[in-house]
């Protein structure tokens, strides 16, 4: 739809907004609509939602928009690992430990010591442990060590192992011994779904925390 309809959408709830509030948003990097051929925006229904978010929370909670950008780049960083997830595995394209470290800006001692609190396998370098370590490296920059995200660790094997004995129930059934890996993937979308949800339900209580819901 046009930046129009959109602004006729979001007066019934927001009277006070405009065009160019609009706009601004975008250029703040809070919606990203399509363009035509033209340079036309086009915006579609999930963006009139994430306009109605943004503007709900600087009307009800006072947030800043740092803060709202903050929040809906954790819930799209969470729809992209339900989205992984739901795809199914893929081959693992693995890396040296120093194209690891050269990637995440982490230092040897620091990817050591993930590897010591199992945080990333030792060895077993590739796009995962990428991405653990690069976000182990962010949590840094607000005074979380490795030591402090062994919890995550462990609510991880938990959930790991509960899956497992789901699936191994499972296969002794000889109706469901076809649908491990899809019942592997179900599990595991439901399981991250879960967690997000929970902890997005628990920050609803922090100071500034809370995220978007999906």
């Amino acid at each position: 739809m046009s930046i129009g309809a959109v602004l006729a959408q979001l007066r019934t709830e927001f009277p006070d907004v405009t065009i160019s509030k609009i706009r601004f948003l975008e250029s703040e990097g809070l919606v990203r609509p399509a363009r035509t051929a033209a340079g036309y925006r086009q915006f579609t229904t999930a963006d009139v939602e994430r306009l109605r978010y943004v503007l709900a929370a600087q009307r009800d909670r006072y947030l800043p928009l740092k803060v709202i950008k903050e929040q809906l780049d954790a819930a799209d960083s969470s729809a992209r690992v339900l989205r992984a997830v739901e795809d199914g595995p893929a081959a693992p394209q693995r890396m040296s430990r120093d194209e690891l470290l050269a990637r995440s800006g982490l230092d040897a001692a620091s990817l050591a010591e993930l590897e010591q609190h199992g945080l990333v396998r030792p060895g077993l370098y590739d796009q995962d442990a990428l991405q653990v370590a690069t976000t182990v490296r962010e949590l840094a920059q607000y005074g979380l060590e490795p030591r402090h995200l062994r919890p995550f660790r462990a609510a991880a094997d938990r959930e790991v192992a509960l899956v497992e004995q789901v699936v191994l129930a499972r296969r002794r059934d000889p109706r469901s011994r076809g649908r491990a890996d899809e019942v592997v993937r179900e599990l595991a979308a439901l399981s991250v779904t879960l967690h997000t949800l929970l902890v997005k339900i628990g920050l609803r209580d922090v100071p500034g925390g809370g995220v978007p819901p999906r």
